[in-house]
């Protein structure tokens, strides 16, 4: 009679290498070393060879007198003033145009993209005339299109424009009135941003309602009154305490005023005009993403064509738009710095005329590099809140 042997084998014991999980950590890790390895050898390199050539290197020289004026700026520079103070300049004037530029690009690029769909063939055709125009032309054109084709014909001063409100508008730029604040103005700055907070609160509340109940508030309205009404209380509380300066024609200038220049006009038009042609195909292709069928439903509920692309597809359409207007917003961004065509002292601009006088050039490009950066990484966190704010929640 035959007995049975039992053999106990020892299971063999899988490489750790086949683990995935294990073997992406150690992948990443070898590529972050050799990232640290790739950028120490080469900025030691640079170092040595800027030591050999006995150029120095470090921003000491931000502290250094700049010997420059910059014309065209939002806060307190002259000549006197340091290089770093030159480069805050630079910031802000791009800030400001990338920021107004936004705001215009966004306005023209919607009412363009709704109009690329309207029924009316009139519209419908400049809408589509406009798109391919100023999407096929390069952006330098367009900027000096707008600087030397349209403001430098402008008139003289001596035959400015009279505009509404006291404004002139000639060739040598946009003269509108100022606002000179006095003691007690922070009461209508305290009284607008309680207005922003009460409309926001009001917005909030509505929407809450009319998910609730489907009755509506009028928003806007409502919102339009707190953002005048508030601000005109806290002007009428510390004694209106701010004059208007309007700007006085001569016979060979115009002064007093605001003077917004030319050069940052014709980049602020350029801008705007060339990246709202992407925009309005952008919405487009938001608005026709959405399905029919919503057009349909609200048609059937007897809701008009305006206020049903206001409230049902517009809303929808935007979950498509937000993610590629943010690409548009970070282009808008970095083409700003080709204001240098036109002479305006964006952060590009000032900083060549540093590198120029100083010959820190790695220095100059680390900050044009950390600059936009920052700019970009901030545009695109706003932009990513937004889209968080209106992306679809699982029940």
């Amino acid at each position: 009679m035959s007995q049975e042997v039992v053999v106990d084998v020892a299971p063999t014991k899988a490489s750790p290498f086949y683990d995935p999980k294990l073997r992406s950590i150690v992948v990443q890790v070898a590529i972050i070393v050799l990232l640290v390895l790739a950028l120490w050898w080469i900025s030691d390199n640079t170092i040595e060879n800027l030591r050999r050539s006995n150029i120095p290197t470090g921003f000491e020289f931000l502290n250094s007198r700049s010997g420059f004026e910059i014309p065209d700026r939002l806060i307190d520079y002259s000549s006197e003033s340091s290089y770093g103070r030159a480069l805050l300049v630079g910031i802000v004037n791009t800030v400001r145009v990338a920021v107004l530029g936004i705001i215009v690009a966004t306005i023209i690029g919607f009412v363009v993209g709704i109009g690329r769909l309207s029924s009316n063939w009139m519209i419908r055709k400049l809408a589509t005339i406009y798109i391919e125009v100023f999407r096929n032309v390069p952006l330098l054109l367009v900027i000096l299109f707008w600087y030397q084709g349209v403001l430098a014909l402008l008139p003289n001063v001596r035959s400015s424009l009279a505009l509404p409100f006291g404004s002139y508008l000639n060739n040598r730029g946009l003269y509108l009135p100022r606002l000179i604040w006095s003691q007690g103005a922070w009461l209508i700055i305290a009284g607008l941003m309680i207005a922003i907070g009460l409309s926001w609160y009001v917005a909030r509340r509505a929407r809450a309602r009319q998910m609730a109940t489907g009755q509506q508030l009028p928003v806007f309205w409502v919102s339009v009154a707190l953002l005048i009404g508030l601000p005109l209380l806290g002007c009428v509380l510390a004694g209106f305490p701010m004059t208007v300066e309007f700007p006085q024609k001569g016979t060979f200038m115009l002064t007093g005023g605001l003077d917004v220049k030319p050069e940052f006009l014709s980049l602020l038009l350029a801008l705007s005009f060339y990246t709202a042609s992407f925009i309005a195909e952008i919405v487009r292709a938001g608005i026709q993403g959405v399905p029919k069928g919503q057009a349909e439903a609200y048609s059937s509920l007897g809701i008009r064509p305006g206020q049903g692309l206001r409230l049902v597809i517009i809303p929808q359409a935007l979950r498509i738009i937000i993610p590629l207007l943010t690409s548009q917003y970070l282009n808008l961004t970095k083409n700003s710095s080709l204001a240098v065509a036109v002479g305006y002292a964006d952060l590009y601009a000032v900083g060549g005329t540093i590198l120029n006088q100083t010959g820190r050039a790695i220095e100059v490009v680390v900050i044009f590099m950390v600059v936009y950066l920052g700019l970009s990484i901030l545009t695109s966190l706003v932009m990513n809140w937004f889209n968080v704010k209106l992306a679809l929640r699982q029940r």
